[in-house]
């Protein structure tokens, strides 16, 4: 007969949680030019910075910029708690979320008449929504908005996928996706839905709307927008194809929409 487990301690357990707690709190960045662009980011709030020697040596002047002081790792050993085949280079940031601030405060507009934001409807692919902060970034969307559920969240995939974007392209979270619609619309936000199914182009929907800021909203690969955000859009609007059949992963659907949006300005 076995003898049963003994309890651990009450503090054992509160310790335990408030540790895995903190970790939730945190994000492992990884790869050179994720690294990078994060040490050189001041909002961003820096703890835990582990190198190769290698990677140090090109990574010599954000480091110092920063002011951390890297653990230096052996190349064979890196431990850092990445998920299985994550291509570090030898480089990895421990670090706390950033903070961009509210809808209101990011997206109202001001001295830009037009401000444009992309909103994206469930795209949970980390590498998707690295590529979109990267054409938002490149075609100066105020910000890229999902909801805090059901979206990806900042990770180190999104980050090296972002290829840096991350730490200058606003990515707000925000609790429901189609009351974020509602605000925005207050504020005078125009919403164009992408959808295959779409009676008007998207060239259409954007000059019946010239002048007025414009939120571009995408749905996932495969299931789209859900009702509720169908619901929430002025227009459902497509991207036209060449061909019977055509489809675009979201994030080249997202680079063709704001390049368009930019366009109709």
């Amino acid at each position: 007969m076995t003898e049963p487990r003994a309890r651990k301690p009450a503090h054992a357990i509160a310790r335990e949680r408030a540790r895995r707690g903190a970790a939730r709190e945190t994000v492992w960045l990884f790869g050179l030019h994720a690294v990078r662009d994060a040490l050189l980011n001041p909002r961003r709030q820096k703890l835990r910075l582990v190198l190769t020697r290698n990677a140090a040596d090109r990574l010599t002047e954000a480091v110092a910029a920063a002011g951390l002081v890297p653990e230096i790792a052996d190349p064979r050993r890196f431990s850092v708690p990445l998920d299985p085949g994550s291509v570090h280079q030898g480089a990895a940031l421990e670090v706390r979320p950033l903070d961009w601030g509210n809808l209101s405060e990011v997206c109202a507009p001001g001295a830009d008449a037009a401000p444009l934001v992309l909103c994206l409807d469930r795209v949970t692919d980390p590498h998707n929504v690295g590529a979109i902060l990267r054409s938002a970034e490149v075609f100066g969307a105020r910000a890229v908005i999902a909801p805090q559920r059901h979206a990806a969240p900042e990770t180190g995939a999104l980050a090296k996928a972002a290829s840096g974007a991350l730490e200058r392209q606003p990515y707000l979270r925000v609790p429901n996706l189609a009351r974020a619609l509602a605000a925005l619309a207050e504020m005078g936000y125009a919403a164009i839905g992408l959808d295959g199914t779409g009676e008007a182009t998207l060239a259409e929907a954007l000059a019946a709307r010239a002048g007025r800021p414009v939120a571009l909203v995408l749905g996932a690969e495969g299931p789209g927008l859900r009702a509720l955000t169908r619901e929430s859009v002025e227009v459902l609007a497509r991207i036209p194809a060449a061909a019977s059949f055509g489809s675009l992963n979201v994030s080249n659907a997202a680079a063709v929409a704001l390049y368009a949006a930019r366009q109709a300005e």
